[in-house]
This record gives C-alpha cells, structure tokens and sequence, in this order.
C-alpha cells in the first residue's frame, strides 16, 4: 500500500511504558484467528481433537513460562489453571456430543465466559477476560494446526492491546516495539517489555490503519508516526544518534558508586526474580539484592517447591552476592500471582488473601520456606522480608515460626542462622502509622502496589492509569513519613518498586528522605546517572 497523500505523517500521542526508540514496519495485533477446523462429524475424534488442542496449549504455556520473570509467571499460572479446570472445557464436550465440532464447540463455550468477565464489576475479573482471548486463540490455532500469523522480526506491534503470551513468543532478537491503542504502562506485558528493553507506549487510541505500513515508536516521549516523511526520519534518527550517546554516558557510571553532586551516597541494590539472573550480573555493578522474588519456585515447579529446592535457590544467590546483603522476600503469592495448590479464588484478591496473609493459613507451607532460608543464611548476608503486613501481629507471629524454625533444625543438628526479618510498607496502613511496627528490622517501600492502594487505581486499569503514577504527592508523602520514621529509630529504610528505577522519579524519592534504592540489573546505569545530577543536602536517609 502507498502511504496517505497527507505529506505529515500521523502522529499520535500516548503514555510511555518502555523506552527506546525503533523505526520498523508495522504488524497488526488483531489479524483474525482463522482456527480452520474441518469436523469429521464423529463426536468421539471430535473430542479427542479438543483434548489434544487443549493439553498442546498447556505445554505450550509451560514453555513459555521458563521464559519469563515472576510477573509473567504468575499471569501463565492463571491461564494454566484455567485450562485444567474442568467447568471451562465441559460445556464444549457437551456441546460435541450434541453434534458440534472441536473449534465450533471451544469457541462457543469460550465466548459465553470471556462476556461474562468482560461484564463482571470487578476490574480484576474484567482484565482476565484478555487471558480467556488468549486461550480461546490458542486453542483454536492448535486445532487448525497454525502458528501466530503476521510475525516480522523487527516489527512494531500495533493494536489494541498485547498478551504476555503474544509478546513471549515474538522474536526480539532484531528488535521491535509495541504501540497499543490502549493497555497500561504498569501492565504485565509492559513490565516485560522493560525487561527486554523493547520501545513500548500505550493508550495511543489511534484509528484505521490503513495505508500505513511504516512506524516510526518513540517508547521515551510516547509518539507514533506513522508512514513517516523525509522530515520525520531524519529527526528520528538525529534523536536515536542522542540517546545511543547518553546510554554510553549511562554507562560509564554503571561501575562507579552512586552518589550525588553534593557528596550523598546512595546504595544501589538490585531486584531479581530467579536465581539464574545472577549469572549475568557483574556483582559489583550494586550494593547488594534489594528484592529477590521467591515466587519464581512455585511458577518453575510443577508441584509446590520443598525446603530443598528453596534452599539451593536462595544459596546460590547468597553465593553470589558474597559480603552483600540479599533481602528475600517470602512467597508473594495472591492478587494477580495466582499459584496451583496454594492461592484460592476471590471476589476481590487485591484485598484479600496476599502474602503473608495466606502464608500464615498455610503455615506448614510458609515453615518450609522458613527453614530453607534459615538454612541458606549460612552462606551469606541474608535478610527476610514479609510482604503484605497490614498489623504488627502478623510480623510477630512470622518471627516466633522463623524462630521455632531455627529451634527445630538445631535440634536436627543441621546448620542454620535466625536471619533478621524486615517488611514491604505496600499497605497504606503501615506507611501512615509506621512506628506500630518497630519490631521490623528493616522497612522495604514496594511502591507498585503502595501507589495502587493509596490512589484506588489499578496497574492494569487503563481507564485509570494516570493515577496508578508514584510521583503522586500523596504517595510521596507517605515515603516521606516512612523515611522520617526511620532516620528517628535507626530502621533502614529502603524502596524496591519500579520507581526507584525510573530517573523520572528518582529526584522526589531522594529528597522525600530514601538513601537506598533497589531496582531491575537494567535500569542501573540511567538510574546511578540521574542520582549524580540530583544535589541534596547531606543527612540521614
């Protein structure tokens, strides 16, 4: 197709969600799902068909699931155990023996309950309807025998939102973007895209694309122009000149200490999600482990993890990090991190059962963990962290089973250490009366969901995404309060969200009081630059 005789290309304005800047040809997220299926008219191989279809697609979902960090992880957990459940795969049977065939049948039964998700009040269950999509496709891909259509190495994405499945199995290898009409910066996918240092921007709410062939994705200032002129291009690729020089610049502060201009020092930890993400990190590049997710074990296994497997996990790290601090969360799992075998289905799971809320109904599940990270604490500067505490009696009780933990292995005459054990300030009410909670021995701000309880605003909610933002005076003013509390009674304070990575915030967090910083391996450099170009006065974070 020829570009519109419009000279100016289009340019459409949305929000950032991962930046960097590509100049690539455009692949269409809502090419249809053929699903050709030609029915043999026997019910029984009709069955059989729609068994096969379903169990390649939970493989497949397996597959990916190695492939992603703990955030993804949790969202394929979720499509996993919808596939097995029963309720969504009988009414297609029945409906086969009725006559239908496989891919009539599946998408029948499929359609029935992504309107109902799609209908349902709670934004939760409205934003699984995307993960039922995801199903129903893959499904009927494997039942007509086909891949994902219109794949281009180097594309740009464009539609109107992207699964974490689509974006999994999309070859990054020659670079890409995603430009989304809608979808949300805090998202899953978005939270791949990061990781992966693919351009990503959302809520771009263009039109028809017809005509168009060409993008030009500017995942920094969150434009899309499409069908570019000579103009556009050579400005585009003047910007990319300029940001291949200050990530260069970026990187010559990746090995130094980070410190302001006015002699501050600031300790850079890092987040990781699996223990093999040491393998690629120089360990001198941070300060320590600010966050190392644990949930990873109970996606990776195909049963819940036993003290054993937690053990080598969080040994190899402690390993790793020599004479610095790891801080382990324990198992975080509730909300949108559903786990076989552990979470249960709620109404509203960002208000119910989450971490240690269900670690403590659990306890011979949470005991486990407790006496592997007793155990690994040997190896290294091991920290314990709690996520979710909402009153100081779930702190206390978690410390009386670490003890009794650390009672019982030396009785077994298996070396262990009593680790300190520190919680994530996430619920606003440990932020706003953070003294309750002096028996921690470190305080963690998770800002992602500090942010998502303080504004009422999910991560996932596009309709509401510009409050989901942690620059928000009044989640700033909590940190604030937290950090102030902290310089009164020597308890470290630190952050482990997403924000502390983004050199659009960090100048607010520091001068809201936060001398320690946790953030992903790749956002290390442009975050230890932008903390030498904020100049504070010296004191106590």
């Amino acid at each position: 197709m020829s570009p519109p005789p419009d000279d100016q290309g289009p340019d459409h304005i949305g929000r950032p969600a991962s930046s960097g800047l590509i100049d690539g040809p455009i692949v269409r997220l809502e090419v249809p799902i053929a699903g050709r299926h030609e029915t043999s008219g026997d019910p029984a191989t009709e069955r059989a068909l729609l068994a096969a279809a379903i169990g390649s697609a939970t493989e497949q979902i397996a597959a990916l699931t190695e492939l992603g960090d703990v955030e993804t992880g949790a969202i394929l957990e979720f499509q996993t155990v919808m596939l097995e459940d029963e309720a969504l795969s009988e009414p297609a049977y029945s409906s086969i023996g009725r006559g239908s065939g496989a891919a009539a049948a599946w998408r029948e039964a499929l359609g029935g309950q992504i309107e109902d998700y799609q209908a349902a009040d709670d934004e939760y269950f409205r934003a699984r309807a995307a993960d039922l999509i995801d199903l129903r496709d893959r499904v009927l891909r494997n039942l007509a025998g086909e891949g994902l259509s219109g794949h281009r190495p180097g594309a740009i994405l464009i539609g109107d939102d992207l699964t974490p499945t689509r974006f999994l199995e999309t070859d990054w290898s020659q670079g890409g973007g995603v430009a989304l009409a809608h979808g949300n910066p805090s998202s899953h996918a978005a939270m791949l895209a990061r990781s992966r240092g693919i351009p990503m921007v959302t809520g771009l709410g263009f039109g028809n694309l017809d005509g168009h062939e060409r993008a030009l994705l500017d995942g920094d200032s969150g434009h899309l122009i499409l069908s570019p002129n000579a103009n556009q291009l050579a400005g585009f690729s003047e910007k990319v000149r300029q940001a291949d020089a200050l990530r260069q610049q970026a990187d010559a502060y990746l090995a130094r200490p980070a410190v302001t201009p006015d002699g501050t020092p600031i300790a850079m930890m890092v987040n990781i999600a699996d223990p093999d993400e040491v393998d690629g990190i120089d360990v001198n590049i941070c300060d320590g482990v600010g966050l190392m997710r644990s949930e990873f074990l109970f996606h990776r296994c195909s049963h819940l993890p036993d003290e054993e497997q937690q053990y080598q996990a969080y040994r190899k790290v402690l390993q790793w990090a020599g004479d610095r601090p790891v801080t382990i969360r324990t198992v975080d799992a509730g909300g949108d991190k559903p786990i076989a075998g552990l979470t249960i289905e709620e109404s509203n799971p960002f208000l119910g059962l989450r971490g240690i809320r269900l670690s403590l109904i659990h306890r011979d599940i949470f005991k486990a963990q407790l006496r592997a990270l007793a155990r690994a604490g040997m190896h290294g500067n091991l920290k314990i962290m709690l996520p979710m505490v909402s009153v100081p009696a779930e702190l206390e009780t978690a410390a009386q089973l670490l003890d009794e933990c650390v009672a019982e292995l030396t009785a077994q005459d298996t070396e262990a250490v009593r680790p300190p054990v520190g919680i994530m300030v996430e619920v606003p009410a440990v932020a706003i009366m953070p003294e309750l909670f002096s028996a921690a021995a470190f305080l963690s701000i998770g800002s992602n969901d500090l942010t998502q309880y303080v504004m009422a605003a999910s991560r996932e909610g596009d309709a509401v995404a510009a409050l989901h933002d942690p620059g928000q005076p009044a989640v700033l003013s909590l940190i604030k309060r937290v950090c102030q509390y902290g310089g009164k009674s020597g308890i470290h304070v630190s952050l482990c969200g997403e924000a502390g990575g983004d050199p659009a915030h960090i100048g607010a967090l520091l001068e809201a009081g936060l001398r320690t910083l946790s953030v992903a391996p790749a956002a290390m450099a442009r975050a230890k630059m932008a903390i030498a170009d904020t100049d504070l006065e010296a004191g106590d974070g």
